[in-house]
């Protein structure tokens, strides 16, 4: 199975190594018939601590690295 591939904005990125990104994802609900916006915050590892608050980044499930990191920072955009 593929692993998911989510893109985010950084909200924060004050711990070492780890960065907080919120993704959000647009769906009409099913009986207003009116699009929803809904965010979600993911912790995320980023080993060089290349990004900083406000980059867009894209972030890709992984094995659990930590209590709360579960997802990777890519490096690059993938081919979409």
């Amino acid at each position: 199975m593929p692993k998911r591939v989510l893109q985010g904005v950084v909200v924060s990125d004050k711990q070492e190594k780890t960065l907080v990104v919120k993704v959000e994802r647009r769906f009409t609900h099913p009986l207003l018939k009116k699009t929803v916006r809904r965010s979600k915050n993911y912790h995320a590892h980023d080993e060089t601590n290349r990004f900083k608050a406000g980059d867009q980044v894209w972030i890709e499930e992984t094995a659990p690295i930590s209590k709360l990191k579960r997802w990777v920072v890519l490096e690059d955009a993938p081919k979409a």
